[in-house]
């Protein structure tokens, strides 16, 4: 009786003791893009906590134009919401400079951050502090069918131009039958579709703004790169393709409707994945168009994740970041899924990795990501740094309008012109408003 009394009370004693012990586990908050390589980065977090049991991961997993606006509300408000945010080489600098980033230069040895892609490495770094790892890193580049290009009577260069992407796309069109020529991002967004169109603009010449930080958009430089690229989608593009972002044409190219796709290198291993690619085995890839200007339309970016200076959990977000961007999370993916799924473009042991090199789209990715110069991203001098973007915080609100001009008169609410007058009027606002000009 008394010994059964004990073994009861112990008992009881020690399942509150667990109990307390599974309390004081500290839980992560992670805000993350809803991309393929996050997604897979879920699925795999069990590696992390059964390495770290005294650590609980909780996702947060939004929509591109919705992770942008909750996570830079958050930070800037300090909410202290999220304890590891998904962010990207836009937000990195600015966010840095603002003291809104915990720096994570002290990661440990083992991380070797000295391996990570200089490029990459650079647009995350302020004041020769580390702001942000990164998860992924792309450039961006042309996504083709062969077998539609062979039919079309047409063979791809490693170096095309708008000219004749314009002519594949057109030939390779088959309305009847649902096959498009061409896929390109309409949906609204400086990350959606502005992300495109500024990079397509800086191969025709155009640029955001001039050395005065007077917007250039009634130019002919952008007038140039709007009527093209409306043109284009009108005549070779799918139906409603001002609702389409990255994930809408990816579902597009996988399922057999597109063409050509120009969009971020990151892709490349998912429409290559016969799991979920009808045409896995007839993607080629080629370097993003060229107007004969010197410029490519391709941009330069990296899927980073950041610690908010509002985090109370700082040490326990270290290692989950370390974690989720060092080398052995790759060879963890490569394990699992092959090394044709390991995100791309962080480091540069990854490209000297005789198994890596395998992949057949490893060194166009690659030389993607090199191509891009966010230093000198335009065919004239500009007073910014940015591809795709313009690295100035009031971008990001100045840019979703321009987006939301663009896609509009791709839907065919608004003309090029009236797109374009919009655009200029509500740029020069934003920049007086700022006061960069009078």
């Amino acid at each position: 009786m008394f010994k059964a009394g004990v073994c009861a009370v112990t008992g009881a004693v020690l399942a509150t003791f667990l109990a307390g012990q599974a309390d004081a586990a500290t839980k992560l908050t992670i805000a993350t893009v809803n991309n393929g390589d996050m997604v897979r980065m879920q699925k795999l977090a069990d590696d992390f906590t059964t390495k770290n049991p005294d650590i609980e991961l909780e996702w947060v997993t939004l929509e591109e134009n919705i992770l942008r606006q909750r996570v830079t509300t958050d930070i800037a408000t300090k909410g202290g919401q999220y304890d590891v945010m998904t962010i990207g080489t836009y937000e990195v600098p600015i966010w840095g400079e603002k003291g809104w980033l915990v720096s994570l230069n002290d990661l440990p040895s083992s991380y070797d951050v000295d391996d990570l892609l200089p490029a990459i490495r650079g647009g995350l770094t302020v004041n020769d502090q580390l702001y942000a790892s990164p998860f992924y890193g792309e450039s961006s580049m042309v996504m083709y069918r062969k077998d539609l290009m062979a039919k079309a009577g047409m063979e791809m260069p490693k170096a095309p131009t708008w000219d004749f992407i314009g002519k594949a796309a057109r030939a390779m069109t088959d309305k009847e039958n649902e096959i498009y020529g061409v896929c390109l991002r309409g949906k609204a967004g400086w990350g959606e579709n502005m992300a495109f169109l500024t990079a397509m603009s800086n191969s025709f010449g155009a640029k955001w703004f001039d050395m005065d930080w007077k917007p250039q958009f009634t130019g002919e430089a952008w007038k140039k790169t709007l009527g093209f690229y409306i043109d284009l989608m009108n005549d070779a593009g799918p139906p409603g393709a001002s609702s389409n972002g990255f994930n809408e044409n990816l579902a597009l190219f996988q399922s057999g409707k597109c063409g050509m796709w120009i969009d971020a290198t990151v892709a490349a291993s998912f429409v290559t994945n016969p799991k979920d690619s009808k045409v896995a085995d007839e993607v080629g890839f080629a370097l993003a168009p060229d107007a004969g200007l010197g410029k490519r339309g391709n941009w330069l970016w990296a899927w980073s994740l950041g610690i908010p200076a509002g985090s109370q959990k700082t040490d326990e977000a270290k290692k989950f970041v370390s974690w989720a961007t060092s080398k052995e999370y790759l060879a963890l993916v490569a394990s699992e899924e092959g090394w044709a799924n390991v995100p791309p473009g962080t480091r540069t042991s990854l490209y000297e990795n005789p198994e890596y090199a395998k992949v057949h789209f490893a060194q166009m990715t690659i030389d993607s990501i090199n191509a891009a110069d966010p230093t000198k991203p335009t065919v004239d001098p500009v007073p910014y740094v940015g591809v795709q973007f313009v690295a100035i915080p009031e971008f990001q609100g100045i840019a979703t309008s321009v987006g939301q001009q663009f896609s509009a008169a791709l839907a065919g609410a608004m003309s090029v012109d009236e797109a374009l007058e919009s655009a200029q009027a509500l740029t020069e606002r934003s920049m007086k408003k700022a006061g960069y000009i009078k």
